[in-house]
This record gives structure tokens, sequence and C-alpha cells, in this order.
């Protein structure tokens, strides 16, 4: 079943001499529980493109469909609805707020719901973070794992319909980097968490089920890989 349909997607910025076409017709699908890995040169789109799957930027033209609704279409008091319910967002930068504890973090996207967390699911997801003995801790308490751990959490959170990360662990060390992409594999392979993950780093790229290439804002590969 796909969970994911990118139809004739166009992105463009500027106009006549400044205009850059950042992503030129792109089409794709994702089926639930995929782990897909895009990559690409500076400049070649993928971050736009997981902007607007995240519905953080809106495109020139085409369709968006997230689990049969396109996002592209919604209002933005909708769009933020949607967003807060069915999609997960990853940063590079964590995005934490720092007055906020470690639960206050991982639980926002409840609370804006006005909604009390669930505490039996909350248990579970912090265990499998790591982070229970880190639940009163501010940000600047934690390390740069932690915090990236903690981003995760506040992620998955709604039980997303796409759990999207922006270069991940692009500001952590090795050791790190390799425990934050095991934790979303684990995700991805105990729950089913459906994972689109934007990177440089070819050693995340060839852990993924599947790999789509962009260049110069077009799909120029697009490999299913047997992991």
């Amino acid at each position: 079943m796909n969970i994911l349909e990118i139809k004739n997607l166009c992105k463009t910025y500027g106009k006549e001499e400044t205009r850059v076409d950042a992503l030129k017709d792109v089409s794709f699908t994702v089926e639930k529980g995929q782990f897909v890995a895009i990559v690409g040169p500076s400049g070649s789109g993928k971050s736009t493109l997981l902007h607007i799957l995240g519905g953080v930027d809106r495109p020139t033209s085409g369709q968006v469909l997230i689990s049969g609704t396109d996002i592209a279409a919604l209002n933005e008091t909708n769009l933020a609805i949607f967003r807060r319910r069915q999609i997960g967002l990853i940063y590079q930068f964590y995005n934490l707020i720092p007055i906020l504890t470690v639960e206050e973090n991982m639980t926002l996207p409840i609370l804006l719901e006005k909604k009390k967390p669930d505490q039996k699911t909350l248990q579970e997801l912090v265990e499998k973070l790591g982070l229970s003995d880190r639940l009163r801790h501010l940000p600047n308490q934690l390390s740069g794992g932690q915090q990236q751990r903690v981003s995760i959490g506040r992620a998955l959170i709604n039980h997303p319909a796409l759990l999207l990360a922006d270069e991940p662990t692009g500001n952590l060390d090795s050791k790190n980097s390799k425990e934050i992409i095991a934790l979303l594999r684990k995700f991805n392979k105990e729950a089913g968490q459906t994972v689109i993950i934007i990177t440089h780093d070819e050693r995340i790229a060839l852990s993924a089920d599947r790999v789509i290439t962009i260049e110069d804002g077009q799909i120029t590969k697009d490999e299913v890989r047997d992991v």
C-alpha cells in the first residue's frame, strides 16, 4: 500500500532572470514501511523536496498525497493540524525548545492538541530511546546524540504516517551517527514506521531499502535494494 504519492511536483523560486527550478516534474510513490534514502549533491533539490513532503514549504504545482490526503491543497490551519498528527520531522540541529525538559519536548505535539500524553506509550518510547534517566533534563544538559534521540521521540510520539529526517546525523560523530541510524532502523523494522531520510552519508544510504538520487531538481536514479 502506498502511503506517499508524489505527482508531477514542481517548485520554482523567483521570476525571469532570477528564476530557479528547484524541482522539475518529480513523481514517485513510497510504500508503507519502506526505509528510503534521498541523496544528491548540494543544490540538487533534495532538501526542498523534504520540506514540501513535511508541509513546511508548498509546491508551485503538483500533488503530495499522504495517506490519501493532498497536503498541498490544505489551508494553513488544516495543514498545521495534519503535519502535527501525521508527519514526524527530525532535523540536523535537533530544533528542541531550550526551556522545556526532555519529556516536555517529546510530548509537545500532543500538548499542542490540548491532550494528555499516554504515559504507557511515552514510557515505552523513552525506554527504546535510552532516555529514561533524562526526562527532567533540559536540552543544554544533554549530549548531541541524546538531543537527537529526543528529536526522534518528538517525531514519533503521535505515530505519524511518515517520519522525515533531514541530515539527522550531520551534527554527530561517527559513534552517535551509527546509533541514531540503528534507532531509525529499529522503529522501521519493529513498528513498520515509514522513514524517508535526506543524507550525504553514503553509509546511511546503503542501509536503506531504497535509494532515490536527485540531480538538478529531477530524479536520476531510483534503486530498490536488498538489505
